[in-house]
């Protein structure tokens, strides 16, 4: 096949996924500092279900993500070296994937392998009840499982804040 070719017709698929996502998502962030989570879990890699909330970790980042998210490459290293970081201090990362094709998350986690939980939501209905727009967007969650922040996309310049905020809420009490 040709190269230009499988690349047109690989950007149509990223735009055709975003507008769904975008066209299914309400038009509000339905997630605000201080409520609970919608949900308390999500489908896992097998007939399992990932919690949100563990009960054992002091803080919990749950990122939305797509195959097809260019800055969802740069936030995966990112949050590797985060789970790293703050994982014995009670850090906890749940990564949730909206692609509609299983196969399209593996082939990206084989390229950019997770040292965190991993959940599919391949449907958006998740991340619907979210209120998710964009990719990716995280959401910080305390360990009684109430939002501290939240945060839509993924840019080098805001890893600092990002990191920041994840230490403050596990120098929670």
């Amino acid at each position: 096949m040709n190269p230009s070719r499988s690349m047109s017709r690989r950007l149509a698929a990223m735009l055709f996924g975003a507008t769904i996502l975008a066209a299914a998502m309400p038009s509000a962030y339905a997630l605000d500092p201080g409520q609970s989570l919608p949900i308390a879990s999500v489908a896992g890699s097998d007939a399992n279900t990932v919690p949100l909330v563990d009960g054992k970790a002091r803080a919990t980042y749950i990122d939305f993500w797509a195959s097809w998210c260019g800055p969802c490459r740069q936030s995966f290293p990112w949050m590797n070296r985060m789970q790293d970081k703050f994982g014995a201090k009670g850090l906890r990362i749940v990564a949730v994937n909206l692609d509609t094709k299983r196969a399209d998350a593996q082939a990206f986690l084989a390229q950019l392998p997770a040292k965190f939980d991993l959940g599919f939501d391949n449907g958006g209905a998740v991340a619907r009840q979210f209120g998710i727009r964009t990719m990716p967007s995280s959401v910080l969650v305390g360990a009684d499982g109430k939002v501290i922040a939240v945060h839509h996309g993924f840019r080098e310049e805001a890893e600092a804040e990002l990191e920041q905020r994840i230490a403050e809420a596990l120098a929670r009490p």
